[in-house]
């Protein structure tokens, strides 16, 4: 298997386990973790794609998936930014609904989204005990990613 089908797979790997973890475990995502799949696809596909590229175009496309995956890690820090309270979340979606300001219960009914979602700083942990959240485990496996495909572009740069 060649690195840009290598990055490919391993970049498809992080959503697919999130869908996994949502439909195994029964874990639900907030907008932020579903904010951060997107570089993941995005990078998949430039790898894909740059498995059946030549030379320079190769590498440029392995280059552009691993900026892919940073955006992902660095989505993945905002989160763990918001989960510690750090940092409010930038989505309105995240916050709890709350009675602040001059909210009726209609008001806030009204505001309700059609399905319930997770707060963005509720931290969703897969394993009991490890302090690490989803989020964060994002964001080391995103830089990961990121560093490794940088290293196989430049590797396979022509001198």
């Amino acid at each position: 298997m060649g690195p840009a089908f290598l990055i490919a797979a391993l970049a498809a790997a992080a959503p697919l386990f999130a869908l996994g973890s949502e439909t195994w475990w029964g874990l639900a995502p907030c907008a932020l973790c579903l904010w951060q799949r997107w570089p993941y696809w995005a990078a998949a596909g430039l790898a894909a794609v740059a498995a059946l590229a030549p030379g320079r175009a190769r590498m440029a496309l392995l280059g552009a998936a691993g900026l892919a995956a940073f955006a992902s890690a660095a989505i993945g820090g905002l989160h763990v930014g918001v989960e510690q309270g750090w940092w409010p979340s930038p989505l309105p979606g995240c916050a709890a609904p709350t009675a602040g300001g001059a909210m009726s219960i209609d008001d806030m009914l009204r505001g309700m989204p059609a399905a319930p979602s997770k707060p963005c700083d509720a931290a969703t942990f897969l394993i009991p005990g490890l302090p690490l959240s989803m989020a964060g485990m994002n964001l080391i496996y995103g830089a990961g990613l990121g560093l490794l495909a940088l290293a196989l572009a430049r590797k396979g740069r022509p001198a």
